[in-house]
């Protein structure tokens, strides 16, 4: 067996591991995962109650504490302290990979900026899982994770949703999906979208169809369970590129330079290389 982890005997600081867990399906665990887990010190985990199933499967047997949004600030420089001195730490979250839409960002800064090394033991994802099998685009993608429920934050990252080229993935709560497909349904009307329900486990499910047609099914059948939100991204934009000519001679007679006159431009739609290109033909016409 190859041990991962430093002896905690050797003198040199220990190692932080950051385990990915199932996320449904016990089977999606490595055995790279649980050989870690089970030389390590100690093992961070969100919820003790839920993650102790999981170990108690493959026989781990290595200590369990809570690591959560809750006590994170309070315990993060005992944890750290305790890597220093040569004991080694594995991470891991209810489900998947931690720190995406769950704890521990604090504690890996902490670890990197204290000189400890970090180490992460891959395995399943949400995103991934549900951005493959989709349908979509999976070359370019944007993670949003759960979306702001309310106000001006939500507005803002709904519009980004709606104007970024690129596939969108978020999580969201079963309750909600029905109302934000409806909401990207009035700033992207006719986008194909999934909806990547209960990800490996009995009842595992792929919805497609327009934001309408999903807004409406959800509104009558609303999903159980965890849930991953992909949208397309938006086609790309015709630009006229002899009306921007004409519009960037406009805007030089008014003053502006060419450099202001691409900027406006790349506003307008069009691609930068091109917006200076127009830009600097303006010079000659002055």
């Amino acid at each position: 067996m190859i041990r991962e982890a430093s002896p905690a005997h050797s003198g040199e600081p220990g190692t932080l591991f950051v385990v990915s867990t199932p996320i449904g399906n016990m089977g999606d665990f490595s055995f790279r995962a649980v050989e870690v887990l089970g030389s390590v010190a100690l093992i961070l985990a969100e919820d003790t109650r839920h993650s102790r199933p999981l170990l108690n499967r493959y026989g781990i047997r290595a200590p369990v504490a809570s690591y959560h949004e809750h006590n994170e600030a309070k315990t993060t420089p005992a944890l750290v302290a305790r890597l220093q001195s040569g004991g080694d730490i594995a991470l891991i979250t209810d489900a998947g990979t931690p720190l995406v839409s769950d704890p521990g960002q604090r504690l890996v800064r902490a670890a990197i900026e204290a000189g400890i090394r970090v180490v992460p033991i891959p395995g399943a994802s949400a995103v991934l899982a549900a951005l493959v099998a989709s349908g979509l685009d999976a070359q370019r993608y944007t993670f949003f994770g759960f979306l702001p429920r309310k106000g001006r934050e939500r507005a803002s990252a709904l519009d980004e949703i709606a104007s970024s080229p690129n596939t969108a993935v978020m999580y969201e709560g079963p309750a909600r999906v029905a109302a934000t497909l409806s909401e990207l349904a009035q700033r992207a009307p006719g986008r194909m979208a999934c909806v990547a329900r209960e990800l490996t486990k009995q009842f595992e499910e792929f919805r497609r169809g327009t934001v309408e047609a999903l807004a409406a099914y959800y509104r009558e059948t609303a999903p159980r369970g965890e849930v991953v939100l992909l949208v397309a991204g938006a086609p790309p934009t015709v630009v006229d590129e002899e009306l921007l000519a004409r519009e960037a001679v406009a805007l030089r007679r008014t003053g502006l330079s060419a450099r202001d006159v691409a900027a406006q431009l790349v506003q307008r739609g069009m691609a930068r290389n091109a917006a200076y290109r127009i830009a600097r033909s303006t010079e000659t016409d002055d």
